[in-house]
C-alpha cells in the first residue's frame, strides 16, 4: 500500500503549480522532464574538462603550464571582483551593510590573488621564462581588459589619468577625451620611439568600444559615486571606509608590488632590464609612487598620496643599484 503524500511536498507541489503555469505546459510535462534527466556530477556542473583543456602552451618547457594557468586562475577572480562590483553599482537600498558585504569580498578574492603571486615570483624557473616568452610576443598581462573594468566601475576616469595630465581634467569633460589619457595608455609606449606598442594598439582595437561603452553606463554610478551618494550616516561608517581604503590599497599598491616583485626577478638585470613581452616600460609603469592611482582619493591624507606605495618601491631600486 502506498504511503499518503506528506503535506509539505503537497506544498511544493502547489507553489510548483503557480510557478509554471503561465509557461505554455502544465506541471506533469516538467515533471516528466525531471525523470528524464540525468543526475548532474560534478565534472559537467563546472565543466571540469573542458576547463582543463584551456591551458594550451605555445612552447616546450614546462613551466609555460605554470605561467598560462595561474593568468587564467587571475582573470576568473576577476571577473568574480567585477560580478560584485555590479551588484553595488545596480543596488538601489543605499545601506552601508551591503556595501560593506561586497567590497569585503572583493578585498578577499584580492588577497587570495597578492597571496598566492609567489607562484609567479617564485614559482618558475627563470630560464625558462626567460626563452618562452619570446614565443609570446606581443601578448601581455597589460591586455587583460577585466582588470581595466575594474578600474571603470570603481572610480571617475578622470582619477585614472596618468600624473602628468590628471589636473587638466575634470569629470565635467567628455568621457572620450579623458580616455585618450588615461595612465596606462603612457605605460604602453615604445621605449625608444615614444610611439604607441603593437601590444596597445591591438588592446585599443579589440576593446575600446566595450571599454567606452561601460564608462558611459557608469558614468554618474562607479562604486565612487555610490559611496558618495549614500545618506550621511551610511557614508560615514568606518567599517564602509576602512574596506574601501583596504581596496584601494589592494589593487593600487598591493597588486602592482606583486608585479614589480616579478618584474625584478625576471627582467632585471644588471646591464639594463629585458624589456617585458609587450613593449611596456614596466620600471615607469608599474610602480604606484609614480602612477599614483587612486580610486578614492578623498579617503586619504595629504601624507598618505605622497607616500602612496613610495617605501616599498624606493628600498627595491636601492637595493638594485
Amino acid at each position: 500500500m502506498n504511503e499518503p503524500i506528506k503535506p509539505e511536498i503537497v506544498e511544493k507541489i502547489n507553489q510548483l503549480e503557480k510557478k509554471f503555469k503561465n509557461s505554455g505546459q502544465d506541471l506533469g510535462s516538467y515533471l516528466d522532464g525531471l525523470l528524464h534527466d540525468k543526475y548532474l556530477t560534478y565534472w559537467d556542473y563546472i565543466h571540469l574538462d573542458t576547463l582543463l583543456s584551456l591551458q594550451i602552451p605555445k612552447t616546450h618547457f614546462p613551466d609555460e603550464e605554470i605561467f598560462i594557468t595561474y593568468h587564467q586562475i587571475t582573470e576568473l577572480y576577476f571577473k568574480l571582483i567585477i560580478h560584485e562590483l555590479k551588484q553595488i553599482i545596480d543596488d538601489k537600498l543605499q545601506t552601508a551593510e551591503f556595501f560593506i558585504s561586497k567590497i569585503d569580498r572583493i578585498n578577499r578574492y584580492f588577497r587570495v590573488l597578492i597571496n598566492s603571486f609567489d607562484v609567479m615570483i617564485k614559482g618558475m624557473d627563470k630560464n625558462q621564462f626567460l626563452k618562452y616568452r619570446m614565443s609570446l610576443l606581443p601578448a601581455s598581462g597589460f591586455q587583460s581588459v577585466q582588470y581595466r573594468l575594474i578600474e571603470i566601475y570603481a572610480t571617475p576616469l578622470v582619477n585614472l589619468v596618468n600624473t602628468k595630465n590628471r589636473n587638466q581634467f575634470s569629470e565635467e569633460d567628455p568621457l572620450e577625451e579623458v580616455f585618450e589619457h588615461l595612465y596606462w595608455k603612457s605605460g604602453a609606449t615604445d621605449i625608444e620611439t615614444g610611439e604607441k606598442t603593437l601590444t596597445l594598439k591591438q588592446f585599443e582595437y579589440r576593446y575600446t568600444p566595450r571599454m567606452m561603452r561601460i564608462a558611459y553606463q557608469v558614468e554618474k554610478s562607479t562604486i565612487y559615486h555610490k559611496y558618495h551618494d549614500l545618506p550621511e550616516k551610511e557614508r560615514n561608517n568606518v567599517h564602509l571606509i576602512e574596506a574601501l581604503r583596504t581596496f584601494d590599497t589592494n589593487v593600487n599598491i598591493n597588486w602592482l608590488l606583486m608585479h614589480m616583485g616579478a618584474a625584478f626577478r625576471y627582467l632585471n638585470r644588471e646591464k639594463g632590464e629585458v624589456l617585458a613581452t609587450g613593449g611596456t616600460n614596466w620600471k615607469n609603469f608599474l610602480p604606484p609612487s609614480f602612477q599614483r592611482i587612486m580610486f578614492f582619493p578623498n579617503l586619504w591624507n595629504q601624507q598618505e598620496k605622497e607616500d602612496w606605495g613610495k617605501q616599498w618601491v624606493t628600498h627595491q631600486f636601492n637595493t638594485k643599484k
